[in-house]
Formats: structure tokens, sequence, C-alpha cells
């Protein structure tokens, strides 16, 4: 018996010790205060317990959030639509105003990914409440799920990806509808919206390609009027060319609806100001060149003189309105400038003369119908960049001018382009205005053997081919009567050229001849060509000894040709009344779209390309004032004896 209790002694001494640890070990850990972890290795092991118990306490939020999702679709289906309604009050809230927290909207998103195959026609209003979230405010995470959500829902069910891809694209205007901030969040800068904006369309594109064509339509549709502010514009043309570069097969029809909008604002600029003649170009020379950053609109300034009568109130909005649209194409062409000079930049030359063949083909289809002021100094701008450019520009003036099936006022209009481009463009070489001037003179040719011998005088309505091309003519010969001389002025130093124009002049062979031929035939171009352009080309023809048509214009000046009917032979004289009538539309256009560009900040692209008038020397400087007064009594003198000879009269 004593040896069977002997082992229990030691077993009985050494069971207590642990048992006495165990109800000190639990009041320590239930007594905060009295006794702290004693050390740090405790505590770290504590910290992560905590994080795995939210975790897992999130991953349950997640699971009851999936299943009262797929429960809200099934019960919906059978009648019930309270838990569908819960689930769209999700993402109907807006300005602000969230109940949940971000992390379950994001659970809810996920969800709908899970359940994407019931978001159907009939659950339009749901999917309407998505798109029409706000979802761009969010942290990335979430954007990179609601970019996955969108991109199912489009791939399941192609009714919703108009109305997905309008969403993406009215979030690249100024006024994004996706807030930018979100409650409990940091706010995301413009910059981030835009470019999640893209990001989005970019993975749309390039999962549905045949969505390019559906996208074109939309980009049109969301373009700002005409009468939205100048930022609304920059922004929204910005976001078109930054999408251009993801979207390549997009570019010519977004580079096509820019120009449209922009020649609808340039056309009113030129409409306005034509009616403000008095003080229309000073107004634009009077703009800073280097304003507010182009983005920014300038608030309107209230009038001090709170008496300014309600005639001057209407000057005053004129003048903010033409200062606003200036400013707005201004910064327009800025960066459309911009744009083609790094596309002109390109390694290869088919993409250089890719992107001349996209100016070209604007400037046919929307430009050239218009009387625009500014945006065809794109055109001008580039063109000029080789001779083969110019060749290729030059021979589409020529095309469409000699082309009868298009309309007359198109093809007067690409004359005037013609001329304008070859007198006004500083890198256009003398061989092409030479080859120029000979083709128009040959042409004229053939139109005056084909009209003069039924012609009984001017009739605009019926020879405005002729009256045109012999505009054309003239114009060009004002600007660039030295290259037509046998040594032009590319021969010459300046010293040379102004030691020389005192000796006779000498022209090519046929320049004399094909001016002197039209402008006396019998129809009379100089009674229709725009007096402006007479007259200078009167005082330079006379003063390098050219041809003398002062008379002409003076006959002209004396016989008021109101029309030529086929019942008379001859033109209606002038009477009391006909004199007072607006004698306008007896003229050509004296629109030439070249004439000088004077907005501030673009500017700068056409700097060394334009020809500025560089007079005649010997007749606009101030030491042949004397002599040109004598010249032109002396014209005078013999204009009186010219109109009293019956040959001047039957020249008409």
């Amino acid at each position: 018996m004593a040896t069977i209790q002997r082992p229990v002694g030691p077993v009985a001494a050494s069971t207590p010790k642990p048992l006495l640890r165990r109800p000190t070990l639990v009041r320590k850990r239930d007594d905060d205060d009295e006794a702290p972890p004693s050390s740090p290795g405790k505590r770290a092991k504590v910290t992560f317990d905590s994080d795995v118990e939210v975790r897992v306490v999130d991953e349950n939020v997640q699971n009851i959030i999936h299943e009262e999702v797929r429960q809200a679709f099934t019960r919906r289906a059978r009648g019930d639509s309270s838990g569908y309604l819960k689930v769209k009050d999700v993402y109907a809230q807006k300005d602000g105003k969230e109940d949940l927290s971000p992390r379950d909207v994001k659970h809810y998103t996920t969800a709908l990914l899970a359940n994407v195959g019931a978001l159907n026609k009939q659950s339009s209003d749901l999917v309407h409440a998505v798109l029409s979230s706000d979802w761009l405010g969010r942290e990335e995470g979430y954007v990179t799920l609601y970019v996955r959500l969108l991109a199912n829902l489009v791939s399941a069910q192609g009714i919703f990806l108009a109305e997905t891809i309008r969403m993406l694209v009215d979030n690249l205007t100024a006024s994004p509808p996706s807030n930018a901030r979100v409650p409990t969040l940091p706010a995301v800068q413009r910059s981030t919206v835009y470019a999640r904006a893209h990001k989005a369309l970019q993975y749309l594109l390039q999962l549905i390609p045949s969505a390019g064509r559906m996208l074109s339509s939309i980009l049109t549709s969301a373009f700002p009027h005409q009468a939205d502010s100048r930022r609304a514009h920059i922004i929204y043309v910005q976001n078109l060319l930054k999408l251009v570069v993801y979207a390549p097969q997009l570019q010519g029809e977004v580079l096509a609806l820019i120009t449209d909008r922009l020649v609808k604002i340039d056309v009113q600029v030129q409409t306005d100001l034509e009616l403000a003649e008095d003080m229309g170009e000073g107004l634009v020379q009077s703009l800073p060149q280097n304003s507010l950053d182009p983005t920014e609109d300038m608030e309107d300034s209230e009038s001090d003189d709170s008496e300014s009568d309600s005639e001057n109130e209407f000057e005053i909005q004129r003048t903010k309105d033409i200062i606003r649209n200036v400013e707005k194409i201004d910064a327009m062409l800025d960066i459309l400038f911009s744009y083609y000079d790094q596309m002109f930049a390109g390694p290869s030359i088919e993409d250089q003369t890719g992107a001349l063949e996209i100016l070209l083909s604007q400037w046919v289809t929307i430009i050239l119908p218009t009387h625009s002021r500014h945006i065809q100094f794109l055109l001008f701008h580039y063109a000029q960049l080789s001779t083969t450019y110019i060749d290729m520009f030059v021979g589409t003036c020529v095309q469409i001018t000699f082309d009868r099936g298009q309309p007359a006022i198109v093809r007067q209009a690409a004359a005037a382009y013609l001329a304008s481009f070859v007198a006004r463009g500083s890198h256009v070489p003398s061989g092409i205005v030479r080859d120029v001037f000979d083709y128009l003179s040959s042409e004229l040719s053939k139109l005056r053997r084909e009209h003069e011998p039924n012609c009984r005088g001017p009739d605009l309505r019926r020879y405005s081919s002729f009256y045109v091309l012999v505009q054309a003519l003239l114009y060009i010969f004002c600007f660039r009567w030295r290259d037509l001389e046998v040594y032009s002025d590319e021969d010459f130093e300046d010293d040379d050229l102004a030691s020389s124009y005192g000796q006779e002049h000498q022209w090519r062979s046929g320049v004399k001849e094909a001016l002197a031929s039209n402008l006396f035939s019998s129809l009379n171009p100089l009674k229709v060509c725009t007096p402006a352009i007479t007259t200078e080309f009167a005082r330079i023809a006379n003063h390098l000894g050219l041809i003398y048509v002062y008379h002409l214009l003076e006959v002209n000046k004396r016989v008021c040709l109101l029309q030529f009917s086929s019942s008379t032979y001859g033109p209606n004289r002038e009477t009391a009344l006909s004199a007072s009538k607006d004698k306008s539309h007896q003229h050509l256009d004296a629109y030439f779209p070249f004439d000088p560009y004077q907005l501030p900040r673009s500017k700068k692209w056409i700097e060394g390309d334009y020809r500025e008038w560089a007079g005649v020397p010997g007749l606009d400087d101030g030491q042949a004032a004397e002599s040109e007064s004598e010249d032109d009594e002396a014209a005078e003198s013999e204009v009186e004896e010219a109109t009293e000879t019956d040959e001047t009269a039957s020249s008409l």
C-alpha cells in the first residue's frame, strides 16, 4: 500500500502550479487597467487578431449584400419590388447625400457585376441610376470595378450601349454630371475625372469596335452650343483631341466636327465685324495677345453709367458678344494649330500628306461654301510647308474653279481662294505665280471668245465666271506684279530693286496682251469687278507703264449699267431715280479669304507666312506725292477727251 501511494505525492505536488496560474492569467486579461500587456509582442498579436476579425466581418457583409441583391431580382420576378427599389436607391443618391459607406456601395456594385445578366430591359431604371451615379469621384479601386460593370453590361445587353457612351461623353464636358466630390472621400481633380472617363471609353471601344459609329453622333450632339462659354468649348475640344489618340478611326470625323462648329462661330464674327464697321478691326486688334487662361471666362463688368439709354446698352452688349466670340475662336484655333503642328511633325511623309488631305477635305466640304474669316488660315499655314503642298492646294482651287458641275457661288469662292493664296502666301514661289497667271489668262481668252459675239454689254448674271477670273487676275497682279516681270524680285537684292524702278519695266510674254484684251473687251469687266481692286490696279498699272485704264473707269462712273435685257441693244443710262439706288449688286463680292489675320493669341502661327501689302516704289511713298498729284490731273484731262469720242462709247 505504501508503495502505491509514493508516486502520488509528486503528482499532487506538481499539479497545483498550473492550476494556480490559470486564474491569475484570466484576471490579467480581464483587467486591462491594472495589468496592461507587458511586451510589444503581445500588443502586435492583439492588433493582428483585430484585423482578422474586421476582415471576417467585411466578408460577411459582402456575402450578405450579394445575397440581398440576388434575392432582390428573384423576388421582383415574383412581383415583390421592395428589395429591388432598395438596390436602386443605393445609386440614386446625389448632391452629396449618401447613407451608405463607400465600402458598402462597392459591395453593391460587385453584387451587380455578379448578377449582370439580370440587368435587362425590365431593369432599365436601375441601369439608368447606376449610369447617373457619382462614380468618378470615388477611389481608384471602385472606378476599375465600375468600368468592369459597364463593360459586362453593354456586352450582355447591347440596348444600353448608347446610353452608356452618352454618359461617358457627357463627363468630358465642362460640367460633368458625375460629381467629383463624394462624402467621406477626398475630392478628385477635374483632370483625373476626365482621365477616368477617357479610360472607360477607351476600354469600351476596344471591347466593342462597332461602338465607334454610335460614338460619332453622340460627340456631335454633346458639342457645346455656339452661345456657350469659351471655357465650355475649349474643354470639350481638348477632350475630343485626346479621344482621337486612342480612337484614330474617328480622327477625320472629330476634326470635321470641330471645324464645322468653328466655322459657325467664325461666320458670326465676320458678320458682326462687318456690321460694326466703325470699330470692328480696331476691336480685334485691341485684344491682349496673352490674356487669361483660355479655359477661364472673364466676367462681365457692370457699367458705371446708370443713365445710359437703350441704344448705348445695345452697343455695349454687341461689343461684349463680339469680344467673346473673337476670344473663343482665337483660343480654339490656337489649340488646332498646336494639334496639326504635331501631325505635320510626324515621322513619315504619308502621315504628313494625310494631315494636309484632311485639311483639304474640310476646306472643300465645310469652309469653302461659307464666308469664314479665320479658320481657313490653318490650310494657309500648312499648305506652305512645301511646294508639294502648295501644288496640292492650288490644284484643288483650280479644279473647283473650272468645274461647271459646281454651283456658281462655290466656283467664285474657289477663284477667290486661289487668287488670295497666290497673292498673300509669302512662300508661294514665283514659278507658281506665273503658272497661275498664265493659266487664268488662257481660260479668260476661251471665255471671251465664247461670250463676245453675243455680248451687248456687261452682265454679271450671264458672264459671272469671266468676271470672277478677271478679278482674280487683277488681285494677283496687285500683290505679285514683280514676279510677272522678265526679272522678278527673286533675282535681285533690295538695293538693285530700288535702282531699277526708274527704268522701263520688261514684262513676261503675254502679260500685257492678256490684260489689255480682256479689260478692253465688250464684256467690260472693270465695270463689274470690285471698285477697290480696279482702282488699285489702275494706279499700279499706270505707274509701271503696263496699261492705262483710267478712262474706262471714268466712263463706267458716268454710264449706269443697270441691266442688259434681250429686248434692248444697249445699256440703260443713269436717271435721277436709278442714281439713288444701291449699286453694290452690280459688282462682284469683295471677299478675299486671306485678308489680314488679327487674332491676338493664334496669329503667332502664321508669322512669316503672310505677305503684307508692300506698296509700289515711287508710287506709295511720300517723295512721289507731288508727282502723283500731277499725274492724276493729267489723267483726268485725258479722260475728259476720251469720253467725248465715239470709239469709247462703242466699246461698251
